[in-house]
C-alpha cells in the first residue's frame, strides 16, 4: 500500500540546518484548545492553557534545533535526497517524521520524504491506523506487509526475547524496500538515550567501546542510514508525542519484552539524571571527544612507533604538571 502526493516544497533560503527556526505560530489544535478554555473556564485556567501552548511551542523549537544540528554536524541529508523514514508507530519514529516534515519546508536543501511501515502480521496489529494518519498528513508512504512474526515465533523459544532476530529480519525487508523506492537515505528514530544505552551495553557486556553511529553504511553496503534524533532526549520525545497526539502503536504486540540488560541501562541512566543532573549529557558529549592516544587500542594509535618529539623533554608520564587545585 502506498500514496505519493505532489511535488515537494522548495526551501526558503535558510543559510544552514542549524539556523532553521519554527515560525512563531501555534498549531490549529492548540488554538482550538485555548479557545475552548477561554470560553468555558476561569481566568486562571485560561492563563494555564496559554502557558501550556507556549511551552509546547518552545519544546518543538528545541527539537527542531537539535535535529537540525545533528543533520548539519554529520551531513545526514543532502540536496536531492529521497529520505525513507522508518515508521514503527512508536513515539520516536512519529516524532522523527513530524520534525523532518517541518524541516523539509525550511531546510537549506531540497529533499523528499517517504514514510515506510512494516506490517509484520503481529496479532492485534491495527493495520488501518497508520495509513489513515499518513493520508491526513499528506506525506508519501508505503505499508510493506511481510509475516516476519511467524518466523520469529518459530525460531525463538517461548519466553525468550525476540527483539534481536526481529530487528535483523526487519532491516532486511527495509533495505529491499529502500532499493525499490530509490531512497538515498534511511532515517531511523533512535535518540540520545538509545545511543547511550547501547554504549553501556557494549561496555559492560561486550567489552567494547561502541555505541550507535549517527550515520553509517547499511549492512548490505548499498544505503546510508541516518539517525537525525541523535541529540534529542527521550523525555522530550515522549512529551512531544503526548502534545501531538500521535497514534501510538505499542512495540510489544508480539508479547516480547524489552531486553532486560537494555532496560537496566535505561534505569541506570535515569537514576544518574535524578541524582546527578548533567552527568548523562556529559557522558554523551564525551562520545564525540575521543582521544585514542589515551586509550589502549593499538589499531587506532601507533603506540609501538611512539617517539619523543623533543630531545630536551623533562618530566615523566602523561603530564608533569601538578593537578588543578
Amino acid at each position: 500500500m502506498s500514496a505519493f502526493p505532489g511535488p515537494m516544497p522548495r526551501p526558503d533560503g535558510q543559510d544552514g540546518w542549524a539556523a532553521v527556526q519554527l515560525k512563531e505560530r501555534p498549531r490549529p489544535a492548540e488554538v482550538a484548545n485555548v479557545a475552548k478554555v477561554a470560553k468555558d473556564d476561569a481566568p486562571q485556567d485560561r492563563a494555564a492553557a496559554l502557558r501550556a501552548v507556549r511551552e509546547a511551542h518552545k519544546l518543538e523549537k528545541r527539537l527542531l534545533r537539535m535535529t537540525g544540528e545533528a543533520i548539519a554536524d554529520y551531513s545526514m541529508i543532502e540536496d536531492g535526497d529521497r529520505v525513507m523514514v522508518c515508521l514503527s508507530g512508536g513515539k520516536d519514529s512519529h516524532g522523527l517524521l513530524d520534525l523532518l516534515m517541518t524541516l523539509r519546508g525550511r531546510a537549506p536543501v531540497r529533499f523528499e520524504l517517504v514514510a515506510v511501515n512494516l506490517d509484520q502480521k503481529q496479532p492485534g496489529f491495527p493495520a488501518e491506523v497508520l495509513p489513515a494518519y499518513l493520508r491526513r498528513l499528506g506525506v508519501a508512504f508505503r505499508i510493506e506487509t511481510q509475516d516476519t512474526y511467524s518466523v520469529v515465533r518459530r525460531l525463538i523459544p517461548e519466553g525468550a526475547t525476540a527483539c534481536s532476530l526481529c530487528s535483523r529480519l526487519r532491516r532486511g525487508v527495509l533495505y529491499r524496500v529502500a532499493d525499490e523506492l530509490g531512497a538515498t537515505k534511511i532515517a531511523l528514530g533512535h535518540h540520545r538515550d538509545d545511543i547511550l544505552a547501547t554504549f553501556f551495553l557494549n561496555l559492560f557486556y561486550g567489552g567494547r567501546m561502541k555505541a550507535m553511529s549517527p550515520k553509517l553504511v547499511s549492512d548490505d553496503g548499498r544505503h546510508i542510514v541516518i539517525r537525525p534524533l541523535a541529540y534529542v532526549h527521550e523525555a522530550d520525545l515522549a512529551r512531544f508525542a503526548r502534545l501531538r497526539g500521535f497514534p501510538i502503536i505499542p512495540c510489544d504486540l508480539c508479547g516480547s519484552q524489552e531486553n532486560l540488560q537494555r532496560r537496566q541501562m535505561r534505569e541506570m541512566l535515569d537514576e544518574w539524571d535524578r541524582r546527578h543532573p548533567g552527568r548523562v549529557q556529559t557522558i554523551f558529549n564525551a562520545l564525540g571527544r575521543v582521544v585514542p592516544s589515551h586509550l589502549m587500542d593499538a589499531s587506532l594509535f601507533d603506540f609501538r612507533g611512539l617517539r619523543p618529539s623533543r630531545s630536551d623533554a623533562s618530566g615523566c608520564g602523561e603530564d608533569s604538571r601538578p593537578p588543578p587545585a
